[in-house]
């Protein structure tokens, strides 16, 4: 009976030169080419080899963006490969924001990372490091710019609530902010004794929401929301 089934359902090559169906290595040996390697393409792009070699892509293969380029690499002029020049899954695939991906590994929100524009035209994809770090925290937090921005917090650095490491702004889930913990942070302006301009609106600490946080009533960032 087991004869009978190993003949039905186990193929004939299995187990001849392993754990494995013989057979399957000269299925795969016969499949066409479609990918090049990276060592192909430098033979023609030199100045892309060398500026990706000492860049974060430098372990991430030409094909990944460009797709497979071995019909490319045996006729040039005809076979062009993928030039990613659109902001799209490219790019996505592996920086899209993911909670899984590793701390300091760098991600975005699509959606309110510089909205519509295309990524390469602040990121060269052989060095995607910026020209330039931002010096703005809307660079990365437009959308709390862009609310802060119509409140009566416009004036106030970021800075004033958020103590944020200089190493934030290279790698900022390694280096993450620190933020207000206790109602006296936001008395420093607004409780009545505070040393600040007269216009400011003032509240007694001892009554005003009781045992609640400021932040659990007002956002700081539009407090009068």
């Amino acid at each position: 009976m087991l004869l009978v089934l190993r003949g039905r359902f186990v193929p004939a090559s299995f187990g001849e030169t392993g754990h494995y169906r013989a057979d399957a290595v000269d299925v795969v040996a016969a499949q066409p080419l479609r990918y090049a390697g990276w060592q192909v393409c430098v033979e023609c792009h030199d100045s892309e080899g060398a500026m990706k070699s000492r860049s974060f892509h430098r372990t991430v293969s030409c094909e990944v963006c460009h797709g497979p380029a071995a019909a490319h690499a045996e006729d040039v002029e005809s076979q062009t490969p993928l030039i990613p020049r659109e902001r799209g899954a490219e790019c996505l695939s592996c920086h899209e924001y993911l909670s899984p991906r590793p701390t300091g590994f760098p991600q975005i929100i699509e959606r309110l990372h510089n909205p519509l524009q295309a990524c390469i035209g602040c990121h060269d994809p052989h060095d995607p490091t910026p020209p330039e770090v931002p010096e703005s925290c809307s660079a990365c937090h437009a959308q709390i710019a862009r609310t802060k921005a119509v409140s009566h917090h416009l004036t106030l650095e970021c800075e004033t609530c958020h103590d944020a490491r200089a190493e934030h702004r290279e790698n900022p889930r390694s280096f993450l902010p620190r933020k207000p913990t206790a109602r006296e942070f936001c008395g420093g302006c607004h409780s009545e004794n505070a040393d600040s301009p007269a216009d400011i609106p003032r509240v007694d600490l001892r009554d005003h929401g009781e045992r609640y946080l400021c932040w659990q009533c007002h956002y700081p960032h539009h407090p009068e929301s």
